[in-house]
This record gives C-alpha cells, structure tokens and sequence, in this order.
C-alpha cells in the first residue's frame, strides 16, 4: 500500500526481520534512502509489537511537515502513499525542481547522525574486510547504508541478503557503483534482479550491458535487455561463451536482422 517495493522494504514486508533492527528503523537509527524509510517507517506503525508502533510513530511525526510534502511533489511517489499522508493532513507541493541524486535519495531523518563515528584502528593492523568480519549483524546493516564505497563493495557480496539488499538502499550510492555491481558474477542473483527493477538505474546504457554481459544476471532478464544493446555489443554477445546460450542465440538473430540500436 504505502510504496512500491524495495529489496530492503520487501524484508519489513515478509516480516523477517528482528525486534532490534524494527526498533533502530522506527527510531530513524536507520537512514536508508527517503523511499524506503518512508515506507519502512508506514509499516512499521502496524507492527506487532507496542514499542515499535509507538516509536515510529513518534520518528514520522518529527519529519518536517514541508519537507514530507515537497517529498510527495515527487512524480515517483506512489498514490499509496500520498493517500497514506493525505489522511493525515499532508499533501504534495508542486514538483520541485530536479535535484542532484544525492539529495533526492537522502534519508528523511536520521536518528543516527549525531552519534559520534567508531574510533579508527591503531594503524593499519586490519584490512576492511577483516574489519567487516568483526561487526555484528546490526553493526553491518548500518555500514551497508552510511558506510564508505569500498564498504559497500563488499557488503553487497554479502552472505545475508539483507545485508547485500541494504547496500542498494544507501543514500550514499552512485550510479558509477551500480555499473560496478551489474558486472560482478560473484553478487547474488536478487541483487542483480533489484538492478534491472530499477527504472532510474535501467535508463543507464552502462548498467543494462553489464546485466546482459554477467553470467550470474537470470536469463528471462537479460533477454528482456537484450533488444537495448548497440549493433557492437550485440555483436560481442552473440559469440561470448560466458553468458547463457539462449543469449548468445537471440543476439545473433538481432545482428542478423539488423535490429540493434546505434
């Protein structure tokens, strides 16, 4: 009802995950990307247990009013959940004007952005990953939305696909780390799948090739993508033996048609 889903707001949906991590996210502790907070947070203002109800209830209500309602401007809000805040008294100003991604994405409130930063290690003793290994569930769901770019490298390989869904969902994440991402084979199959559901990063030539070139993208998917490719790549991708026959077979019928795009 109150948004379109999300790889990490799908987890809320399903109910698989813990009372901590509920009660981080109903406390805004939890800043991933504006539409999945709000989303989360709608959610979680039914949820099962009292403390969490109450506690998102409290975090919606310190969102400034103006800011929800230039946030409901948006084209890509959902009548779910304009409706959602129409019932409260918040209604959507015009469309703004365009804004950088970064702040379009930014977290609606972030309950977490005060607290003072771990203290770095005594020299360089541990690798980031070794850093990683240490961290509690909890611990690496925060560094997967707030932490740096070689840390959501990794953590979108991550064994807890919660963990790797949250990576998507950072308001820090840039087009440049998704192209990265739709050319690892070694991601999970969701985390490709949620790249080629996302319309804003599918309008990205570079995204979609690394989805058709990755032999770990599903194959129902990469055939939808494709009839997008340029004469070249098609071309490359008839004769490449790492991506699924079915693949190589439907480029080849494109090269011979003629029917790939410049």
């Amino acid at each position: 009802m109150a948004n379109a889903s999300t790889p990490l707001l799908d987890f809320f949906k399903r109910g698989e995950v813990a009372r901590d991590v509920r009660l981080l996210a109903a406390r805004g502790a939890l800043a991933p990307r504006a539409h999945d907070q709000l989303g989360i947070l709608v959610l979680l203002l039914e949820d099962a247990d009292p403390e969490v109800r109450r506690t998102a209830d409290a975090t919606m209500a310190r969102i400034p009013r103006e800011t929800l309602a230039r946030f409901l401007g948006r084209s890509d809000v959902s009548i779910g959940l304009r409706e959602f805040f129409a019932d409260r008294g918040v209604f959507p100003q015009e469309m703004p004007a365009i804004e950088e991604e970064t702040d379009a994405d930014a977290p609606m409130i972030d309950a977490a952005a005060e607290e003072p930063d771990p203290p770095e290690e005594d020299g360089r003793e541990q690798t980031t990953v070794q850093r990683i290994a240490a961290m509690s569930f909890t611990e690496r769901l925060k560094a997967a939305l707030k932490g740096t770019r070689e840390i959501r490298a990794i953590l979108v390989r991550d064994t807890n696909k919660m963990i790797a869904a949250a990576v998507l969902s950072s308001p820090k994440l840039t087009t440049s780390e998704v192209e990265a991402f739709a050319r690892m084979a070694n991601v999970s199959e969701e985390i490709l799948r949620s790249i080629g559901n996302t319309r804003v990063w599918m309008r990205n030539y570079s995204v979609v090739l690394g989805l058709v070139r990755n032999p770990k993208t599903p194959v129902a998917l990469s055939l939808n993508l494709v009839g997008r490719l340029s004469d070249r790549d098609l071309a490359a991708v008839s004769v490449d033996r790492n991506v699924p026959e079915p693949l190589r077979v439907a480029a080849r019928k494109r090269v011979g048609g003629g029917s790939g795009r410049p």
